[in-house]
């Protein structure tokens, strides 16, 4: 029961002024760096990726909607366009107003992906192109099958 070595304090309590450094477990952010200046842009480090997510949404969304939209308009003109605001443009400025809107909703939605990458938001990156690729594919399917039906 007079075990001298169970008596004595542990090793690293018993020198005198000597430090204990404790590690906390680092928090690992998914989609954000703490410090967003020294990493770069996701469109940087993989800039594949970003030009083929904008490939897709270029060809389904601006050439197949537009492409689809103005065959519709040109080939079927009993039928309006649904849209208000493309309907608008459409009667304010003709087949331009169209390409116009195009234009302007994809030049914004670029700057949405590209804001996102710099500041390393994973969801402000893949949304626009992927919405817009979503959103084109649906738009160019419907068109086309109005088109087979009329």
């Amino acid at each position: 029961m007079n075990d001298p070595e169970a008596a004595r304090p542990p090793p690293c309590l018993s020198v005198p002024n000597r430090q204990i450094h404790v590690d906390t477990p680092t928090r690992r952010d998914v989609s954000r760096s703490r410090d967003r200046r020294r990493r770069r842009p996701t469109y940087s480090r993989r800039p594949q990726e970003f030009y083929w997510l904008w490939i897709a949404a270029t060809a389904t969304y601006g050439v197949g909607d537009i492409v689809s939209t103005i065959a519709f308009l040109e080939y079927v003109p009993t039928i309006d366009e649904a849209n208000p605001v493309v309907a608008l443009a459409l009667d304010s400025f003709g087949l331009g107003g169209l390409v116009v809107l195009k234009i302007a909703v994809y030049l914004i939605m670029v700057w949405i992906s590209v804001t996102g990458a710099r500041e390393g938001d994973g969801l402000l990156y893949y949304f626009p192109p992927v919405l817009l690729t979503l959103v084109g594919t649906y738009l160019t399917a419907s068109n086309v099958r109005l088109l087979l039906l009329a």
